[in-house]
């Protein structure tokens, strides 16, 4: 495979999407973690989900939303200038304030809104009144009083919109199904945990791996799988500032596949060649020099 080396004449390679690597219905949730979206949807409370990234928490949202039939799930990123408000909708308030200096015109209520007012995932779907599923994502990212601030609305499934005076409620058979998730970068405060179920999202065993891989990969034999699933424990066993993913060993996977690297050589490369390969590959794997040397100096 002739990539980027050649100057001048070198074929740029087509490059094709592998649907299989995000595809929501080979979600492989544990019995665990089922039982926690169980226990969630029973109670009608969100579902807080931890782990270290890379182990699918956001992916479960798209998956929960797959199974029950959903559509695609409502997300909301949490930032470090995230209100609470923010999860409802946002106002464009300097753009409402340039309409109002150049026209002539007073926009009524509904102008106000189709024009200036952008709906948000959980606003957007207690707006909707229907049931969808709702994502915020690394709620730990936003201002520490965003969780205890928006602990009323969703318990209440409604919210104001001061700016047009219109109020917006859900029934409760149409409430969302909410997950959040952390990376657990700082303690969450603890009236907002008493009101979640919660569930921390181990890191996969070799065997589960083995599964995930088989799941989402085609043309790898089981055997081949299995070394490359060994190697990778290898180079999270060495204790790296930022251990690869479960998300990092599918595309790693996938580039040895590419590269038709002999999988029998991962532990032991046979020439100059093979070894410059597989620490070609290592860029998947590791995410700073510290690391990247680590893993090039890997016997």
């Amino acid at each position: 495979m002739e990539l980027y080396k050649r100057e001048g004449n070198a074929e740029l390679p087509a490059f094709v999407v592998d649907e299989k690597l995000n595809d929501p219905k080979l979600y492989t949730p544990s019995h665990e973690l089922k039982d926690a979206v169980n226990v969630a949807l029973m109670l009608g409370q969100p579902l807080l989900v931890t782990g270290e990234p890379g182990t699918g928490k956001t992916q479960l949202a798209y998956h929960v939303a797959h199974f029950f039939g959903l559509g695609k799930p409502l997300i909301f990123n949490a930032q470090t200038t995230t209100k609470a408000m923010d999860l409802f909708y946002t106002y464009d308030a300097l753009g409402h304030f340039q309409h109002n200096q150049n026209q002539k015109s007073t926009l009524n209520k509904s102008q106000i809104e189709e024009k200036f007012i952008h709906y948000n995932a959980l606003g957007e779907a207690i707006r909707q009144n229907t049931r969808m599923v709702v994502l915020i994502d690394e709620i730990d990212k936003a201002p520490r009083d965003f969780p205890n601030d928006i602990l009323f609305a969703i318990e209440q499934l409604s919210f104001q919109i001061k700016e047009i005076q219109r109020h917006f409620k859900a029934k409760n058979e149409n409430r969302p199904i909410i997950i959040i998730t952390s990376n657990s970068e700082k303690n969450l405060p603890d009236a907002f945990m008493r009101r979640v179920v919660y569930h921390h999202i181990q890191f996969p065993n070799s065997e589960e791996l083995l599964y995930i891989l088989s799941k989402r990969l085609d043309g790898i034999a089981l055997t081949d799988m299995k070394r490359i699933v060994d190697h990778f424990y290898k180079i999270r066993n060495l204790h790296l500032k930022k251990p690869p993913s479960t998300a990092e060993l599918i595309y790693w996977a996938l580039l040895l596949q590419k590269i038709n690297f002999p999988i029998v050589s991962l532990d032991n490369p046979t020439n100059y060649e093979t070894r410059d390969q597989l620490l070609m590959t290592y860029a998947v794997l590791a995410k700073n020099k510290e690391d990247l040397a680590m893993l090039n100096a890997m016997d």
